[in-house]
């Protein structure tokens, strides 16, 4: 067992061995990245568009998760797959959390069909990790002037990076009043094990994102019942209603799926710091590391 900051850590063995770049713990037996000391580690990325006319699948998010884990694993290969095919699990569960995720895609646009036609050449889009602070410098070099392409079978779009700013989110125990920067998905599971979709309006909607944040928690230490203790959440409507919105995942194959999520509401949430962090590092609801649930300061 691992103590750090007086918190168990719920990973025990004999062999341990440290990322230099990540500053991770890694549990050389069977291969987990335990975060040291992590904070809120948010970064804005500013975006200028190579393609033109820039012309984007409305179902972007996929693609652009893949172009994420592409740059992770240039530089960081085994945390990249550690992330895309593992995640963080507690022992003896199958459950897995990737623990990080990003907002929607910041720029003007219309709709025309499946496509997005953007007004202009710049975009800007929020990144999201639970990591330790000593890695702040090394994500941020990660990115700058890197290249992202998001592409479909009718479309491409390469955006270069141009700026990456660490974004600090002071934590408010007291409360919080944050908002949805990508649809938030909040789901229960029915009888054949698939996700009933819930809104915000939902009596089940706050239950289960408080349930899922305290699970996600307990991938990684041992004393939840304590942190969570204070832990809470209210949703405040807006004069017009939550919008909501329906995703395809890995469209146009076999693979796809679909998952409703929601946008255009606020979550008041309360609770100590470490839980605080998580819950801003790593998102509110499922689906988070396909760019679900990411959360930003209310305006």
């Amino acid at each position: 067992m691992l103590i750090q900051d007086g918190r168990e850590i719920l990973y025990t063995g004999k062999e341990f061995c440290s990322s230099p770049k990540m500053n991770f713990l890694i549990l050389k037996s069977c291969h987990k990245f335990i975060p040291l000391y992590p904070f809120s580690m948010r970064f804005n990325l500013s975006l200028h568009t190579i393609s033109h006319p820039a012309i984007l699948p409305v179902n972007y998010q996929y693609p652009l998760a893949a172009a994420i884990y592409k740059i992770l694993g240039r530089a960081d290969p085994a945390y990249a797959t550690f992330l895309h095919e593992q995640g963080y699990h507690r022992l003896g569960s199958l459950k897995s959390f990737k623990l990080f995720t990003f907002s929607d895609l910041r720029t003007p646009f219309h709709i025309a069909g499946d496509r997005l036609h953007l007004k202009t050449n710049t975009a800007s889009l929020t990144i999201c990790f639970h990591l330790p602070k000593a890695a702040e410098n090394f994500i941020k070099g990660l990115f700058i002037e890197q290249e992202i392409d998001i592409a479909d079978t009718k479309n491409k779009v390469t955006f270069c990076v141009q700026q990456v700013e660490a974004v600090a989110m002071p934590m408010e125990e007291n409360g919080m009043v944050l908002q949805p920067f990508s649809p938030i998905v909040c789901g229960r599971k029915n009888d054949r094990g698939n996700y009933d979709f819930l809104a915000p309006g939902d009596p089940d909607f706050i239950p289960q994102l408080l349930y899922n944040w305290r699970e996600k928690y307990g991938t990684l230490y041992n004393d939840s019942d304590l942190i969570f203790t204070d832990a809470g959440m209210e949703v405040r409507f807006y004069k017009n209603p939550p919008k909501s919105r329906l995703i395809t995942i890995k469209a146009d194959t076999e693979e796809a799926s679909q998952v409703r999520g929601f946008v255009n509401f606020q979550l008041k949430v309360c609770g100590r710091k470490e839980a605080l962090e998580l819950l801003l590092n790593s998102g509110a609801g499922v689906y988070n590391s396909m760019g679900m649930g990411c959360l930003g300061m209310a305006n």
